[in-house]
């Protein structure tokens, strides 16, 4: 399948292409006499506004996961899956006033930096190590595979082509310009990816509606599938499994958003990168507010087609191009190029950059903070100690280029990931609790010490196995449990934060950690305009649950 796609569709996707290109590589130029510096190149030189900061994290964190893997998700479930963004809008909230004041005023350039200047050096490698591998062997890897799949199933791009024309994209302006390219080419990234995604939405439901538009669209999709506007499943949803009920509120989904949101190198990056931390809350406050519209943009697409393929009036509507690569429960994650071939001529183009937009922008993240940890965690602190700011940088780039290089040659080999958003989620929450107990602890209880968060990060891996897998002829209701991924994440953080404070309290009899973080009021204050909008956007968060329980 080809999608139809013509002239005009080639050339509104060519000149979004040239245009990222364009200002990706004018933004990297070396200014007159001015010699690229490890600031620069990872930090965008610290001069990020608020409105580049929450447009580089919206892009930065919409992918192919969300375009591709949410409407799968939304295809197979529903809008339940929605809950991964609308409650990340609460959590940026929550990282812009506690997080990040903290991390601003150590002056980080990485995540490991803080543990390392809370911790010790060697908590500090362990982690710079987890993470290099986990962005390259799992997110780089899965970004790559799942847009190559897009582009294979839209335009007929052999898949292992695509691999390589969306490295070779990304890494055109990102390995040369660094986080400055990457932040200021991701703010016409979220343009295209917002008004594409927007597009895709608004014609997928003006199909379900017969031409009456949105809103009926949006009220004739409700009406045939009520049960997929179900925000908290119950246990005989057959998608119980990945959103446990009021778990996605009160119990793990809060691991899996701090995690993600507070301590994950390529997200928070950007607001390490801004002006000032007033400019950087803006720019979380910001994003926040784009997180609560982003379900329209990647779920409702997959809930339309779901409705499409199940109402033959629609489908003898539509004509034999609908049977080709229909979606299927087996096969969720066709659903959003599925709908692509319906646009008109040239939105198709718009449709398509917006998900390039979203994949490539991603891909420049990732890159640039595997990098970073590498060049600034791994580089600087064993190999080079005293690396001159040409060194740093090169390091920089080198070490970006041979992270894509092995994610190109992974990604093909992935194939058959049904719902790409869960999988990813699930593996990543077997390590995630562990990781966000020694944040947590770290940074709001000054009695935690090191060797305490060393054992509490590794036995974390065990205690999340425990609640997920069960060996080869052991019974689960004998010794071992299998519970919802999500609920595995809850319970692993609690006993995992448990075993932490038990061991620092035993190790120090109650005294504080000598490298404990000094806590004041006055650190956590924000300004009436970050406290205005983050109320607004509670208020909007409880009509919508209200709305869809």
């Amino acid at each position: 399948m080809t999608a139809g796609f013509e002239i005009w569709d080639y050339i509104v996707f060519i000149a979004y292409a040239i245009l990222i290109l364009g200002v990706g590589l004018w933004v990297s130029r070396d200014k007159e006499g001015h010699q690229k510096n490890a600031e620069d190149y990872f930090l965008a030189s610290k001069s990020l506004p608020w409105w580049a900061v929450g447009a580089s994290l919206i892009a930065a964190n919409i992918s192919a996961e969300q375009f591709i893997g949410m409407s799968g998700s939304g295809f197979a479930s529903g809008l339940a899956i929605a809950s991964y963004e609308w409650m990340a809008a609460i959590t940026l909230i929550i990282v812009g006033k506690y997080f990040l004041p903290i991390f601003i005023e150590k002056g980080l350039y990485t995540i490991p930096e803080f543990v390392e200047k809370r911790f010790s050096t060697n908590l500090k490698t362990i982690l710079a190590v987890f993470w290099i591998a986990l962005y390259v062997f799992v997110n780089l890897t899965t970004v790559l595979y799942l847009g190559s799949l897009a582009l294979e199933t839209i335009i007929g791009i052999p898949l292992i082509n695509g691999v390589i024309g969306l490295a070779l994209f990304a890494a055109a302006y990102s390995l040369y310009g660094g986080l400055s390219a990457v932040a200021w080419t991701d703010v016409i990234q979220v343009i295209f990816l917002v008004l594409g995604g927007l597009v895709t939405t608004y014609l997928a439901l003006n199909t379900v509606s017969n031409g009456e538009g949105f809103i009926a669209g949006l009220g004739k999709v409700y009406d045939a599938v009520p049960e997929r506007f179900e925000m908290i499943l119950d246990k005989s949803n057959p998608e119980y499994s990945n959103l446990p009920g009021l778990a996605v509120l009160v119990g793990g989904m809060w691991v899996a958003n701090l995690y993600y949101w507070g301590f994950n190198q390529y997200i928070i990056q950007r607001t390490l990168a801004a002006k000032s931390l007033k400019e950087a809350q803006k720019g979380i406050l910001f994003a926040a507010f784009l997180k609560l519209i982003i379900p329209l943009i990647v779920v409702i697409p997959g809930i339309a087609a779901y409705v499409i393929i199940n109402d033959p009036e629609i489908m003898a509507r539509l004509g034999a191009m609908a049977q080709e690569n229909m979606p299927s429960l087996e096969q969720a994650d066709k659903a959003y190029p599925w709908l692509l071939q319906f646009l008109p001529t040239g939105l198709k183009g718009l449709a398509f950059a917006a998900l390039a937009a979203a994949i490539v922008s991603s891909l420049a993240s990732m890159l640039n903070s595997t990098s970073t940890i590498f060049t600034m965690d791994i580089y600087k602190q064993y190999i080079n100690k005293t690396a001159s700011d040409k060194a740093t940088v090169s390091t920089g780039r080198i070490s970006a280029f041979v992270a894509l290089l092995i994610a190109c040659m992974i990604a093909p080999l992935l194939g058959n990931l049904d719902q790409a958003f869960q999988f990813i989620q699930e593996y990543t929450g077997v390590v995630s609790p562990g990781i966000l107990a020694v944040f947590l602890l770290g940074l709001f209880w000054k009695k935690t010490t090191n060797k305490a968060a060393i054992i509490g990060a590794l036995v974390s891996i065990p205690i999340a196995m425990y609640f997920k897998v069960a060996p080869k002829g052991w019974s689960t209701s004998s010794f071992f449990v299998d519970v919802p991924f999500m609920d595995q994440m809850g319970y692993t953080l609690l006993l995992t934060m448990l075993v932490i404070g038990i061991l620092s309290y035993l190790q120090h009899k109650g005294a504080d950690d000598e490298k404990g973080i000094p806590i004041t009021k006055q650190l956590f204050k924000t300004s009436p305009l970050f406290n205005i909008g983050s109320f607004a956007v509670m208020i909007i968060l409880t009509v919508l649950y209200a709305l869809f329980w």
